[in-house]
């Protein structure tokens, strides 16, 4: 049998995890006498130390006693609003989470979660003393400016689940852009729709203002209109999308024939709203969303919207992360594809659904 080579340059910890098949935070116990490892762990590392000829000199030795372990998450959690039990009425940070935790227990990590509201002040510095706790943090949104994102990246390495990326730190994001194109062809050509509008989410999201783009270049592509704009400005909120629903027909103003939500949420919102005012969807005005969170097949009508695969952005952002933190390499934007799901709310009849 032959012997296994031996990697190019300096030994570190990452090449031993590599050999022996396990993770970098099973090496550094083993190494280090810490915690319980299992007999058959210790067992490969130690064999992977003596096949490599691998001794720890300083700097990796301060690597391995250095590494937490952990990995911080921080997300934006929505003002206080009136709508019933909306945060427990949908679960798209909860699945996102859930693809991060699963990912992260893979390799031996514990997850630390904090949260930010959006009017909360000393933002940046609650975000940073996550970072302190952590080997490597995962922010949801724009929670904080890009040149600070770059400034805490400089730090502690960095992954934003966001519309576009920035400078320094790495991104997981879905494709915004080929969603909403979907989306507003299926509008547009097979419904014969030329009048849209766009209920938007907060004004400072990066994927807010992607799928704001693309509905625009799309839209007019196919010749169709858009409404969009001060008055249009939502929230991601149920709250808030009926609050803009309720104030353009208070205002008099005649409601385009679709109304393309920048969440599942806000779409909820908005079709509440319009019941209320006596208001039929499809029939009246088409509705439509943005997630395929799970509820959104259950509502009347069910929700046509695009689908996220949130569970495995959540991995992805901790796989990405991960890399960074065993390797110091990382892609720095990862697009994961999304999925047009066609339900009765844009006026598509039942039989055409099933899924």
């Amino acid at each position: 049998m032959p012997e296994p080579k031996r990697p190019k340059g300096p030994l570190t910890i990452y090449d031993v995890a590599s050999r022996a098949g396990v993770s970098i935070a099973s090496v550094s116990r083993v190494l280090n006498g810490q915690g319980s490892p299992r007999a058959a762990t210790r067992d490969r590392v130690l064999q992977a130390v003596r096949e490599l000829g691998f001794v720890p000199d300083g700097a990796a030795r301060a690597l391995s006693n250095g590494l937490k372990e952990v990995v911080g998450v921080v997300f934006r959690r929505g003002d206080e609003t009136p709508f019933p039990d909306e945060d427990e009425s949908f679960l798209f940070i909860d699945v996102i989470y859930r693809g991060i935790d699963l990912a992260a227990r893979r390799q031996g990590f514990d997850v630390l979660m904090g949260s930010v509201g959006f009017n909360d002040g000393n933002v940046e510095a609650r975000v940073a003393a996550v970072g302190g706790k952590a080997d490597g943090l995962i922010l949801h949104d724009r929670m904080i400016p890009a040149t600070s994102i770059t400034r805490l990246a400089s730090l502690v390495p960095v992954v934003t689940l966001a519309g576009t990326p920035v400078p320094g730190a790495m991104n997981v994001r879905c494709d915004n852009d080929e969603g909403m194109r979907q989306l507003v062809r299926h509008l547009v050509l097979d419904h014969g729709y030329n009048e849209l509008g766009y209920l938007s989410g907060r004004i400072d999201s990066p994927d807010n203002h992607a799928r704001a783009k693309a509905i625009e270049a799309e839209a007019k592509a196919h010749g169709a209109q858009v409404a969009i704009g001060h008055d249009w400005q939502g929230d991601y909120s149920a709250a808030g999308g009926a609050r803009v629903i309720s104030g353009l027909l208070e205002s008099g103003r005649k409601l385009p024939r679709a109304i393309v939500c920048a969440n599942d949420q806000t779409a909820l919102g908005a079709m509440h709203a319009l019941g209320r005012r006596g208001l039929r969807v499809p029939q009246d005005v088409a509705v439509t969303g943005f997630d395929d969170v799970p509820v959104a097949r259950h509502l009347h009508p069910p929700l046509t919207t695009v689908r996220q695969p949130m569970q495995e952005l959540g991995a992805m952002a901790f796989a990405v992360l991960y890399s960074k933190i065993s390797t110091g390499r990382g892609d720095s934007d990862v697009v994961l594809p999304v999925q047009l799901i066609v339900r009765e709310s844009c006026g598509c009849a039942a039989a055409e659904n099933g899924r």
